[in-house]
């Protein structure tokens, strides 16, 4: 079902028994899976995938080339860099009769950066940033900002986005100069 003020490129395709909710945009070479629950206000950009049973919340924006796969689910205002890729299975084997899907969970606000691979079984944390590049195998804490393969914290972010804080430590307040109504950074 596709709902009324949607934009959906010729060359999309929405299987029957997807969801697509008011006012997201679907582009160029994207593919939405029945059974795919997709919120309102989302951008999906030119050959993101999206498999049957992924949920999506509201205001999302997924870059070009962006694979999310069975199990994953996505909140409320969440980034999805150019290229970023989701796995659903621990042990994966073309062969495999054992196949599972292990759940992953991107929390509101959070942002992944461009060709981060989210390792399944994760949960990344409300307003978190995950650096480009970024290889996740174990949870990221809200507002944590974390870079590498593995990944590994450097840092804190505002809810805004801008660094609230370098400590290895999680600070009292996670608000940046600008939004404590310090001012310029």
């Amino acid at each position: 079902m596709i709902a009324s003020n949607c934009s959906v490129h010729e060359t999309a395709i929405i299987e029957e028994g997807a969801v697509i909710g008011l006012g997201t945009s679907v582009w160029h070479h994207a593919h939405v899976r029945s059974g795919a629950v997709i919120g309102r206000r989302c951008n999906l950009g030119k050959n993101v995938y999206i498999d049957g049973d992924v949920r999506m919340g509201d205001g999302v924006k997924v870059q070009n080339n962006v694979s999310i796969f069975a199990g994953v689910s996505v909140e409320d205002e969440v980034f999805l860099g150019p290229g970023v890729t989701f796995t659903n299975d621990r042990f994966p084997r073309a062969a495999s009769v054992d196949w599972e899907v292990v759940p992953t969970v991107v929390r509101r606000g959070a942002s992944i950066g461009a060709n981060a691979t989210v390792v399944c079984g994760v949960e990344i944390g409300e307003w978190a940033m995950v650096g480009a590049g970024t290889v996740v195998t174990h949870d990221v804490e809200s507002h944590e900002v974390v870079v590498g393969n593995p990944a590994h914290r450097i840092g804190w972010a505002c809810r805004c986005g801008r660094v609230a804080a370098t400590a290895v430590g999680r600070p009292i307040d996670l608000r940046c100069v600008i939004c404590a109504g310090g001012g310029r950074p």
